[in-house]
């Protein structure tokens, strides 16, 4: 689904909402009252949309502050160990 949302197996509601999403990452700039009617029809209201959008915007953040900072990803080992910490039995998947 993350490789290509356009060929993935999910329904179009989902479909068109990582557009709206994929818009919000790239372009937020342009967005408009207007993009959001095609997700309302689909059957999305407010707060999923407002989920959306603030999950990108806090990814986006993330991303940024954890490359200022200098912060380099984990090894495998490590993010098994913090799994362990978080939820007995969680293992990340790649």
């Amino acid at each position: 689904m993350l490789r290509d949302p356009e060929t993935a197996p999910i329904n179009e509601a989902e479909r068109l909402l990582l557009r709206f999403v994929e818009k919000v990452n790239a372009r937020a700039h342009e967005i408009r009252a207007e993009d959001m009617q095609p997700l309302i029809a689909a059957g999305w209201n407010d707060q999923a949309i407002y989920d959306a959008f603030t999950v990108c915007a806090l990814f986006n953040f993330f991303n940024r502050w954890n490359d200022a900072a200098g912060v380099t990803a984990l090894s495998e080992e490590a993010h098994r160990e913090g799994g362990k910490r978080m939820v007995p039995g969680y293992i990340r998947s790649a």
